[in-house]
């Protein structure tokens, strides 16, 4: 089973006394241990980033370990990625990380992990990096579409709370057309896909919410998903 959990903010690096979300994504792998690495790309691979997930998921029930691209940990970057069951993708500079990304190879072999069945989580720019399209703040800040994997279908835009000027751009990129209709997600919440196809909701906030963005007779129309709140379930 091909497997995506975006999350639109939260996890160890915005909530690092609520990890709901990071535990969500180590309990799909369905393996005792699973090995997880955190890919911190779009940070620049920046030190305190890669020591705060050291400093949480050597807590959760995980192996966890790194790769950098700045300065490279590995000997076969194919062979390091395709041994883990979970890559978990950091925040930060989309535009950057997918350009050093296609410099070392490293998309084609997140695809060839993806139809492996490695699961592919992230934040931020880890989240949005995954579908077609996403709204970025890496050039010039300010809010514009940007091109991405193409793993999943559509459009979209993290942190739709968390930043006053999401929600308005993102609707105004999709009023316009200038980028394609997508999923709107609240800090807290991540989104599960399972086969590209949306499975399920889940959020570390109990009120954070997630929306199906789309036009309908030139109209912005926000549909709001249904959120499962994991602070309801034991853990």
């Amino acid at each position: 089973m091909r497997q995506i959990i975006a999350m639109g903010g939260g996890g160890f690096s915005m909530e690092p006394d609520n990890l709901l979300l990071d535990q969500y994504i180590l309990s799909q792998a369905h393996i005792d241990v699973p090995k997880t690495c955190f890919i911190p790309t779009a940070s620049g691979d920046a030190d305190n980033y890669i020591e705060r997930f050291y400093e949480a998921f050597e807590e959760l029930v995980c192996t966890p370990s790194h790769l950098s691209l700045f300065s490279p940990n590995f000997i076969d970057l194919k062979a390091y990625v395709l041994q883990h069951d979970i890559l978990y993708v950091g925040g930060g500079n989309t535009r950057n990380m997918l350009s050093l990304w296609k410099e070392w190879g490293l998309d084609t072999i997140l695809k060839k992990a993806y139809e492996k069945g490695v699961i592919l989580a992230g934040i931020s720019a880890g989240s949005i990096c995954w579908f077609e399209e996403g709204v970025t703040d890496s050039m010039n800040n300010k809010l514009s579409k940007i091109d991405c994997l193409g793993f999943l279908t559509g459009s979209n835009c993290p942190h739709y709370d968390g930043e006053s000027n999401r929600r308005p751009s993102y609707r105004e990129l999709i009023a316009s057309g200038e980028t394609k209709e997508g999923y709107a997600v609240d800090d807290g919440v991540a989104l599960h896909f399972k086969n590209e196809k949306l499975s399920a909701s889940v959020s570390s906030r109990p009120t954070a919410k997630a929306y199906a963005v789309g036009r309908k007779e030139e109209e912005v129309v926000e549909r709001e998903l249904p959120v499962t709140y994991l602070g309801d379930r034991k853990q």
